[in-house]
């Protein structure tokens, strides 16, 4: 079981899946999200749990317009969580893990928008922008 929670400790969410796997997304709308260069994610199947309240945000993807629900903490701000409009997965932010034995990312999406200066880990799948 893995948990991740907000920076308040308010919001949090339990995963007893299946690991599916972690990518970074160098996409604009995710840079803008985390407020960094990329963000950094993890998915798992059910059973999860969350646990206090959440504010959300519904985001439709650019390419193929994908329906994302992203899930913040009204209290401190932290992105948490997302699903995706007809997945069983749950995708969580790498930072709110607080654990450094998460595996690598195994892909590398919207390379065309990777700050130059980035490096991703040898090994990754590199995406010039979302596989289809």
């Amino acid at each position: 079981m893995r948990r991740a929670a907000c920076q308040c400790g308010q919001l949090s969410i339990e995963l007893e899946g299946a690991e599916l796997g972690g990518g970074i997304c160098h996409c604009l709308a995710c840079q803008r999200r985390t407020g960094s260069v990329f963000a950094a994610l993890a998915s798992f199947g059910p059973p999860w749990r969350v646990t206090g309240q959440a504010t959300e945000y519904l985001r439709v993807g650019d390419r193929q317009g994908s329906r994302i629900t992203f899930r913040f903490c009204p209290v401190c701000g932290t992105n948490l969580f997302h699903t995706e409009e007809g997945g069983d997965w749950v995708t969580g932010a790498v930072g709110a893990f607080a654990d450094p034995d998460l595996p690598p990312p195994r892909a590398s999406i919207y390379e065309s928008r990777r700050h130059g200066w980035v490096t991703v880990p040898e090994g990754t799948r590199r995406f010039d922008l979302d596989p289809e």
